[in-house]
């Protein structure tokens, strides 16, 4: 069977939230910690490789969550004011 565009065996990076992310790590640094000392050493290796990958992204994620600025800018670089949001109508 072929898999249709955007399902999950496509071959893609699976993306994961910063919290996931950080769970992960806290799951293979655990996992690391219990592993027996005549563990393969191709597995230890790629779980230290995939505990450095995710901590160089979780050092480059803090300016990946920069909170969004309120309002819009205008072209003259003022801020436009924030508006709240239209209120439905009262039915009687």
């Amino acid at each position: 069977m072929r898999a249709f565009h955007g399902q999950m065996s496509d071959n893609q990076p699976i993306r994961r939230s910063l919290a996931e992310k950080q769970k992960q790590l806290r799951d293979l640094r655990e996992t690391l910690a219990n592993m027996k000392s005549h563990t393969a050493p191709a597995l230890r290796d790629s779980v230290q490789k995939r505990i450095r990958q995710l901590e160089a992204e979780l050092a480059a994620a803090p300016a990946m969550k920069a909170p969004p600025a309120r309002g819009r800018d205008t072209a003259a670089g003022e801020r436009a004011p924030v508006r709240s949001p239209r209120r439905r109508p009262e039915r009687g």
